[in-house]
């Protein structure tokens, strides 16, 4: 699978460029070191918790839309855990509604000036 191999190559560069072990990066992120291996060998591709986790182990933000309001405390002495953030509208949300409002008063704009001048879209 080239996602899978490609994804292990980066795995292993960024844990090596954060001089982390395979077992140190599977503490942190609740995994064990055989899972960060075969991730790092390609055999596997990781689910999105297990993607979330391993990379709040090795402190990088995974900036994705998708992902908003979700993050992993990494373990230190205590088991690491997931916060899911309800009450705050995330940012892409916002930006959505906010351009899906500009749209709608836009045709809003453009539907009553057609009607006015007799160029509208039933003309």
């Amino acid at each position: 699978m080239e996602v899978a191999r490609r994804f292990g190559e980066n795995l292993r560069r960024l844990r090596k460029a954060a001089d982390v072990s395979q077992e140190e990066l599977g503490l942190r992120s609740s995994l064990h070191r055989t899972e960060i291996g075969l991730l790092e060998r390609g055999a596997r591709v990781p689910r999105i918790d297990t993607l979330i986790k391993i990379a709040s182990g090795l402190g990088i933000r995974i900036d994705c839309a998708l992902l908003d309001g979700i993050t992993w405390t990494p373990r230190t002495s205590q088991a690491g855990g997931f916060k899911i953030e309800e009450e705050e509208e995330s940012e892409a949300v916002r930006l959505i509604r906010d351009s899906r409002e500009e749209l709608d008063q836009r045709a809003e704009r453009w539907m009553g000036d057609g009607e006015e001048e007799g160029e509208g879209p039933t003309s």
